[in-house]
C-alpha cells in the first residue's frame, strides 16, 4: 500500500494486529502496539514481527529503521506474563527460541536498527532494544532485566547482550538484582547512546536515521556486519573479516563516488550500488 502524506510516498507493507509500519524517505518506522499491555511481548506479536522484519530485509527501498513503542508509558514493558505463566519447561523453553530468533533476525537485518525507547524497557523489552543497532531513549525510560523476580532467567538473549554492552560485572548486577534504571543511568554504562526529552525522541532517532541514510549505503552495511561478526571471532580473525569488507567497496560505485567527490571537494551522491 502506498499513501501520499505532505507531497512524499509513504509505503505500508500491510496491516499487523500488534504492529504499526510505515516507511517513509528510505527509513522505516516500526511501532509496537499493545498499549492497553504495555506493548508486552506475546507469541501473536512475535510472529507479527519475525514476518515483518522479513518484508522489509527484502524492500530495497528502507536503508535505516527505528523501532519505538506505542503510547508514552513503555516501549516494551517486558514478555507476556500471562501467557508465559502456564508454560511447560518444554514449552517454555521454545518460546524462548522463538523470541531469540526474532530478536537474532533483527540484529542481523541488512539495515542499521534505531531503538527509540520511550517508557518502561523491561525484560524482553530491553532485550528488544539490546538487539538494535543504537539505542536513544527518551528522560522518562526505564531499563531492567527483572526476570529473577519472577523465577526465570531472561530467555531472548539478555544475559549475553547485556555483558556485551556494559560490561560483565555491571551485567551481573542488573541481572541479578532485577534492579530498574534510569534513562540518566543507561546512558552512563553505554546501554544508550543518547538520552532526549520526551517529545524529541523520534525527531532524534529519525535525525540519526537520515543521517545513516544519506551515507554510502553498501558501506554502511559492511561496517555492520564487520561488527557483529566479528565480535563473535577472536581479533585475528575479526581485521582479517574487516579487510575483505574493506577490499569490497572499492566495487562499488558508492566507493567511485564518495572519494571521486572528496577529491572535487563536493558533496556526494550516492547510490547504493
Amino acid at each position: 500500500m502506498t499513501i501520499i502524506e505532505k507531497g512524499l510516498e509513504v509505503h505500508v507493507l500491510k496491516d499487523y494486529k500488534n504492529l504499526l509500519y510505515v516507511s517513509e524517505a528510505g527509513i522505516g518506522l516500526i511501532t509496537l502496539n499493545r498499549p492497553k499491555a504495555l506493548n508486552a511481548l506475546n507469541s501473536e506479536l512475535l510472529k507479527e514481527l519475525d514476518d515483518l522484519l522479513d518484508e522489509i530485509a527484502r524492500d530495497a527501498n528502507v536503508k535505516a529503521v527505528i523501532v519505538t513503542g506505542s503510547g508514552d508509558k513503555a516501549f516494551v514493558a517486558g514478555a507476556d506474563i500471562g501467557e508465559m505463566q502456564s508454560l511447560t519447561a518444554m514449552a517454555g523453553r521454545e518460546f524462548g527460541k522463538f523470541g531469540q530468533q526474532v530478536f537474532n533476525k533483527l540484529e542481523n537485518l541488512p539495515q542499521p536498527v534505531i531503538a527509540a525507547v520511550n517508557g518502561f524497557a523491561l525484560g524482553g523489552g530491553c532485550e528488544l532494544a539490546m538487539a538494535c543497532d543504537i539505542r536513544l531513549a527518551s528522560e522518562k525510560a526505564k531499563f531492567g532485566q527483572p526476570e529473577v523476580s519472577l523465577g526465570i532467567v531472561p530467555g531472548f538473549g539478555g544475559t549475553q547482550r547485556l555483558p556485551r554492552l556494559v560490561g560483565k560485572g555491571r551485567a551481573k548486577e542488573l541481572l541479578f538484582t532485577g534492579d530498574m534504571i534510569d534513562a540518566q543511568e543507561a546512558y552512563r554504562i553505554g546501554l544508550v547512546n543518547k538520552v532526549t526529552p520526551p517529545d524529541e525522541l523520534i525527531s532524534a532517532a529519525r535525525a540519526m536515521a537520515e543521517k545513516i541514510v544519506s551515507r554510502a549505503e553498501v558501506a554502511v552495511k559492511l561496517c555492520k556486519a564487520a561488527v557483529n561478526r566479528g565480535l563473535d571471532m577472536d581479533l585475528a580473525s575479526g581485521v582479517a573479516y574487516e579487510a575483505e569488507t574493506f577490499g569490497l567497496c572499492f566495487a562499488s560505485a558508492d566507493q567511485k563516488e564518495g572519494m571521486a567527490a572528496f577529491v572535487e571537494k563536493r558533496k556526494p551522491v550516492f547510490t547504493g550500488k
